[in-house]
């Protein structure tokens, strides 16, 4: 069934327990985002010292891919430089709309989204995340 692709156990997991979901209290770069189209919300926090993510979390309310798409975000571009983290946003955006077939490195952590590309409006909701982040550093 087309649905069970779409949310896959890991995303289920990531959305009941979402890595670094919380406000922080001293972020140097914030963004919110809004996806008008479901609902979903989100605001990304990160603390960037010499060009590097020290600290990143995410707060807000969504669907489950929504939600688990900036939990495994946070998973991935914490620790990383801006750069780094940018084209790790730019693989998945061209995984996700491109019908590009693999996300190289980071398959293991990216590839759960693959059922979201059968559902165009549901690329957004993958994306919120990622999308917030980049204006949050720009």
């Amino acid at each position: 069934m087309i649905i069970d692709e779409l949310y896959q156990d890991v995303i289920l997991e990531h959305n009941k327990e979402p890595i670094n979901y919380y406000r922080m209290k001293r972020a140097t770069h914030y963004s919110k985002g809004y996806n008008p189209f479901c609902g979903d919300y989100i605001e990304i926090f990160c603390n960037i010292e010499s060009n590097v993510i020290k600290e990143i979390s995410f707060f807000g309310e969504g669907c489950a891919i929504s939600k688990a798409s900036a939990s495994i975000m946070m998973s991935l571009i914490e620790k990383k430089n801006i750069k780094e983290a940018l084209e790790i946003f730019s693989i998945f955006h061209k995984f996700l709309v491109n019908k590009k077939r693999n996300v190289g490195k980071y398959e293991r952590n990216l590839a759960i989204f693959k059922g979201v590309k059968k559902f165009p409006l549901r690329i957004k909701c993958a994306t919120l995340a990622w999308h917030t982040f980049r204006s949050a550093v720009k």
